[in-house]
């Protein structure tokens, strides 16, 4: 396995873990029926909009190497 490769396997779990932690924010947010003081709900916007930036540089940056190669 060349480096190339085990970069895509990185990426693509990386991503799949960042989406599998947003699901579990917002399951954990909806089963709580969205209570939290105000900090803890900026919070949780701020990780999940971190997160969602995280995966879509990473997937923005798979489709631009797929594209030059």
């Amino acid at each position: 396995m060349d480096k190339n490769q085990l970069l895509h396997i990185v990426r693509y779990a990386t991503m799949s873990g960042n989406i599998l932690i947003i699901f579990w924010i917002l399951f954990n947010a909806m089963y709580e029926g969205f209570k939290g003081t105000l900090p803890e709900k900026i919070s949780f916007i701020v990780v999940i909009s971190l997160l969602v930036t995280n995966t879509w540089l990473l997937l923005n940056k798979a489709k631009n190497t797929q594209k030059l190669n």
